[in-house]
């Protein structure tokens, strides 16, 4: 089975073929763009220093075992979420990784560029 994973908003996911995932790559890159958004407070999320206070607030922890990636984890469970040092890397992937693991504090929505 190949294909693409498509997180909707309302945490429904669905597999698409490569063709569809094609076409929805060209039509969100017109003025598109994805962004992390902290739900309670409606807050964008613009860098690790702001992601890393939500994530505590909800019980993540910083892992150290990895120089080469920001990591977290919480005690209970056994969620780990690896992301990129350089936050311009961050990208949508790791967007979901993130609402996946705390589905009722994180969303991601399109924005208008």
């Amino acid at each position: 089975m190949s294909g693409v994973w498509i997180f909707n908003p309302n945490g429904v996911m669905r597999l698409v073929d490569g063709v569809e995932a094609m076409e929805g790559c060209r039509q969100g890159s017109g003025g598109r763009r994805k962004v992390l958004v902290h739900t309670a407070s409606n807050e964008i999320i613009t860098s690790y220093v702001v992601l890393e206070r939500k994530l505590y607030s909800l019980g993540w922890e910083r892992y150290y075992d990895d120089p080469d990636l920001l990591q977290f984890h919480k005690h209970s469970t056994i969620d780990l979420i690896s992301l990129p040092m350089d936050f311009n890397r961050f990208k949508s992937m790791h967007m979901y990784d993130i609402v996946v693991k705390n589905k009722h504090s994180f969303e991601v929505r399109d924005m208008m560029m």
